[in-house]
C-alpha cells in the first residue's frame, strides 16, 4: 500500500484569501479539522491511505469521497462530472417520480364531474319549481268526471297584458284592455305509451255552463241550461269554472292547467332566438299586426305573437287559428329542446325565466309536470302523436257546434289510451 507524508501536523483554519487551500490529508467530509473521531489530523494514521465507507446522502445513497472543502466535487472524477448518483456536479438527486395512475385519476374525475352534474341539477330545479305561480285550485271544480288512463292537461293562451308596458302593448298589438280572457284552449293528452294528442277547442265553440262553485265566493250556481261561447266561462268566474265547463261538455277530467299570457309568449320566443315555421300562404292583418310571406321564415316574439292570434285574415276564421297555434307550438317546443338550447345555459335559463316568469299552474302542478307537458307537445309532431280540432257539426248563432258522436268516441279513446281515429275539422 501507498505511504502518504504530510508536511503538517495540522491543517489550516481556512484557505489563504483567494487561493485553494493545499491538500492536507483525508478528511471525513466534516470540514471540521478532525477525523470522525475526534482525533486530530497528523497522527499515525494520516501515513497510511485506509479506505472509509463513503458517506450516505440523506436518501441512503452513496455520495463517494469528497476533498473536505465541500465543493461537491466527487473524489477522482473530473469538475462537473456526475458519479450516477447525483445530478451535474456530484449533488444529490431526488428519487424518480412514479408514473401517473390514469385509473384513480379518470374515476376522481368522473366523480367530480357526475357531483357537479347532480348539484346543478338539483339546483336548477328548486329554482324552476319556486317560479311556478300556482293560482289555480281545480278542488274547487265539482262533479268532476272519473279519470281514466294518461294524464290532460288544459293548456290556456289568455290576452292578460299584466306587466306589459304601453310601449310594449303598441308594438305587439295587444291593445289595452282591462282584466284577460282566452285567446285560444287546447287539451292536451299525454298517453302512457306515447301517442299523445293535442285537441284545440274553438273560443267560440257552443257549449252548456253547469252548475259551479264560485272560486272566490265558494257560492253555489246552479245550472240554468244556459248556451254560450266557451270563452266566456272564463270571462264569468275564471280558470275553475273553464275547466268544469270543458269537462261537463266534454266527460273528460283534466288534471293540470296551464296559462300564459301574451307578454310571456313572446319573450320565450325571443329567448330561443326565434322560431322557424313554414307559412303555406302569406297573409296581413292589421289587428294582430301580422305581415306575412310564403315560404320558410324564422318568427321573433312579435311576429309569433301576430301569427297565433290572427284569425280574420284567414278562410277558415277560428278553426283556422287554431291550426296555426299548434303548428306553431309544436314548432317551438321543437326549437326550444334543441341540444343548442338544453345544453346551452346562456339560452337554456333564460328560455325558463321568461316562461316560468309567467306560467300560471294549479296548485298540483309541479316542475315535473311541467316538463312532461313540453315534450309531450314535441312529441305530438313527432310521429307518435296527432293534433286536431274538435270535432264540429255546424254553427248556430256564430257558435261552433261540436259533433256530439265523435266527441263522446274521442273520449272514450282517450281515456283508454286508445289511437285515436276521430277525426277533427
Amino acid at each position: 500500500m501507498r505511504h502518504i507524508q504530510r508536511g503538517q501536523a495540522s491543517r489550516p483554519a481556512g484557505p489563504p484569501s483567494g487561493g485553494v487551500p493545499p491538500q492536507h490529508g483525508y478528511d471525513d467530509g466534516y470540514g471540521d479539522g478532525r477525523y470522525g473521531d475526534g482525533q486530530p489530523y497528523g497522527d499515525a494514521r494520516d501515513e497510511v491511505f485506509e479506505p472509509r465507507t463513503p458517506r450516505q446522502d440523506p436518501y441512503g445513497r452513496s455520495q463517494g469521497y469528497d476533498s473536505g472543502y465541500n465543493t461537491g466535487q466527487v473524489y477522482g472524477q473530473p469538475q462537473g462530472g456526475g458519479n450516477g448518483n447525483g445530478g451535474p456536479g456530484g449533488g444529490p438527486q431526488r428519487a424518480p417520480r412514479p408514473a401517473p395512475n390514469w385509473r384513480k385519476r379518470i374515476k376522481w374525475g368522473a366523480i367530480t364531474l357526475v357531483s357537479v352534474l347532480v348539484v346543478t341539477s338539483v339546483a336548477t330545479y328548486f329554482w324552476a319549481d319556486s317560479k311556478l305561480k300556482r293560482e289555480v285550485d281545480l278542488s274547487k271544480v265539482i262533479e268532476r268526471p272519473e279519470g281514466g288512463a294518461g294524464t290532460n292537461y288544459l293548456i290556456v293562451g289568455s290576452d292578460s297584458r299584466e306587466g306589459m308596458s304601453a310601449e310594449e302593448k303598441k308594438k305587439l298589438h295587444t291593445g289595452s284592455a282591462e282584466g284577460k280572457r282566452t285567446d285560444s284552449m287546447m287539451i292536451l293528452h299525454v298517453a302512457d305509451d306515447g301517442g299523445n294528442t293535442m285537441i284545440s277547442l274553438p273560443r267560440d265553440s257552443n257549449v252548456t255552463i253547469p252548475s259551479f262553485k264560485g272560486a272566490e265566493s265558494g257560492k253555489l250556481y246552479p245550472n240554468t241550461g244556459r248556451q254560450t261561447k266557451l270563452n266566456a266561462a272564463y270571462a264569468e268566474d275564471g280558470p275553475e269554472l273553464l275547466v268544469r265547463t270543458v269537462e261537463y261538455n266534454t266527460g273528460l277530467k283534466i288534471d293540470h292547467y296551464a296559462e300564459i299570457g301574451f307578454g310571456g309568449f313572446a319573450k320565450i320566443v325571443d329567448a330561443v332566438g326565434g322560431v322557424e315555421l313554414d307559412i303555406p300562404k302569406g297573409f296581413k292583418d292589421k289587428k294582430s299586426g301580422a305581415d306575412f310571406e310564403a315560404g320558410k321564415q324564422t318568427l321573433n316574439g312579435e311576429q309569433a305573437l301576430a301569427f297565433v292570434r290572427t284569425r280574420y285574415a284567414l278562410p277558415g276564421s277560428d278553426l283556422d287559428r287554431t291550426k296555426n297555434q299548434q303548428k306553431f307550438l309544436a314548432a317551438l317546443a321543437n326549437q326550444a329542446a334543441t341540444p343548442g338550447t338544453v345544453l346551452n345555459p346562456f339560452k337554456l335559463y333564460p328560455t325558463m325565466g321568461a316562461g316560468l316568469d309567467t306560467l300560471i299552474v294549479d296548485k298540483d302542478m309541479g316542475i315535473t309536470d311541467v316538463a312532461s307537458m313540453f315534450w309531450a307537445m314535441k312529441g305530438v309532431t313527432g310521429g307518435d302523436g296527432a293534433s286536431m280540432n274538435m270535432p264540429i257539426a255546424g254553427s248556430a248563432g256564430g257558435n261552433l257546434l261540436w259533433d256530439k258522436a265523435k266527441v263522446k268516441q274521442l273520449v272514450k279513446e282517450l281515456n283508454n289510451d286508445e289511437k285515436v281515429t276521430v277525426s277533427g275539422n
